[in-house]
């Protein structure tokens, strides 16, 4: 379900306050991207390390943890008859 509309996107204030930063550091996954952050660089944490995550025109109105994946696929090894 998406947030109404007569409410503005959702951003955590600690976003806003460092935007003046070239590298940003995060663990708000739930923020919304705004048209303001293109070209900057963030740095998503995952649940276990940070992901790099340069900002595009395309990635404006989704949010950081769309972009900062939390599984990884792990492949069985066949074993040896």
């Amino acid at each position: 379900m998406s947030r109404s509309i007569w409410k503005n996107p959702f951003i955590d204030n600690h976003i806003i306050k460092q935007i003046s930063k070239k590298r940003i550091k995060t663990w708000s996954r739930r923020s919304v991207i705004l048209p303001s952050f293109i070209n900057k660089t963030f740095d998503v944490h995952n649940g276990k390390r940070f992901i790099p995550i340069t900002i595009t025109y395309d990635m404006v109105g989704l949010k950081f943890g769309e972009f900062a994946p939390t599984r990884s696929t792990y492949i069985y090894k066949k074993s040896k008859k």
